[in-house]
């Protein structure tokens, strides 16, 4: 069965070629498009996407809200696109909920990679743009931001908050797995745990977590 992805970004030459490169790929199929966010949720609502690609500044309803509406309502994973890798729109989008981001300047093979890895529940975590990412917001974030530790760290046994502190790096299931000599079906297993715990929807939110609360260092 093919992955089912929509496509919303408001610069139409941009959609059509991130359309392109998807629908021209083995296992996945464009199953809409939006040139802002409430036609987003309006269609994800309709035609149910396993992922949708979110650009972060559109008009009226923008990127952030819209995902926090799909994530809200269960309407599939969100990976967010932006012009800049460090981005507050972005960070803000990875709060409410999205799978992780990726440049508009992607390669094809890389985009398409990223809508598997969403797809399968590992997220995209590259380690040379989401650490960036997660290290630059951790340490500049706003005081008034939400908390941004979790009551349940606490509750997390010492595999699941070494597990926790891999995430912060930017891992990926192998790496972890790796580094910690247990097979990928268990680190799958402690990283549900996390986010369960810690009430957040994604890895890129625990990433963020580990970031601010110093887990691992």
């Amino acid at each position: 069965m093919s992955i089912r992805v929509l496509v919303a970004d408001d610069h139409g030459a941009i959609r059509a070629g991130l359309v392109m490169i998807l629908d021209n790929a083995e296992g996945i199929e464009v199953v809409g498009e939006a040139a802002d966010g409430a036609t987003a949720v309006r269609q994800a609502r309709v035609l149910r996407p396993d992922v949708t690609l979110m650009d972060v500044r559109m008009p009226g309803v923008d990127g952030i809200a819209a995902t926090r509406e799909l994530v809200a309502e269960q309407l599939g994973q969100v990976l967010v696109l932006t012009t800049f890798d460090l981005d507050e729109y972005v960070f803000a989008a990875l709060r409410a909920g999205a799978a992780g981001f990726l440049l508009k300047s992607v390669e094809a093979v890389r985009l398409v990679e990223a809508v598997r890895l969403v797809h399968a529940g590992e997220g995209v975590l590259a380690p040379q743009i989401t650490r960036k990412l997660i290290s630059a917001f951790a340490a500049t974030e706003p005081p008034r931001a939400e908390p941004a530790v979790p009551s349940g760290l606490a509750e997390l046994t010492d595999r699941e908050r070494e597990v926790l502190a891999c995430l912060g790096e930017g891992l990926s299931n192998a790496q972890i797995a790796s580094r910690l000599f247990i097979g990928e079906t268990t680190v799958k297993t402690h990283v549900s745990r996390v986010l369960t715990k810690l009430d957040l929807r994604s890895r890129v939110q625990a990433a963020i977590v580990a970031q601010e609360a110093g887990v691992g260092r």
